[in-house]
């Protein structure tokens, strides 16, 4: 990559729109899941997986279920899209709102 087109990707990177939302992990072996939010759904999976690949994950029940089943008996989705941008105020209520929704709706554990 040369200096133009690193210059240009850094560019593109800080004008994207983050997206924030609900995203659930959940172990296929025990069908355990997990809940939270975040503020770029973008970027939150590369987040939680480095800290489970290195034993620093700070929910304790997710990273014992990760160091027994593996990267691989994992699996991460997107519940929901929030656009925050539409909010006025409100914006880490609303998120937490919905995170008690789908933590109800999956019986799932918050992260």
């Amino acid at each position: 990559m040369d200096r133009s087109e690193r210059k240009a990707a850094v560019s593109a990177y800080k004008e994207r729109k983050p997206v924030a939302g609900v995203y659930a992990i959940r172990c296929a072996a025990t069908g355990e899941e997990w809940v939270g939010s975040a503020p770029d759904l973008s970027t939150i999976w590369t987040r939680r997986s480095f800290a489970l690949r290195q034993g620093i994950e700070m929910n304790q029940a997710l990273q014992s279920a990760w160091n027994v089943h593996g990267p691989e008996g994992f699996a991460f989705r997107i519940l929901e899209e929030i656009d925050l941008e539409q909010l006025t105020y409100g914006r880490e209520r609303a998120l937490k709102e919905r995170v008690q929704h789908w933590r109800e709706a999956l019986s799932a554990a918050a992260i």
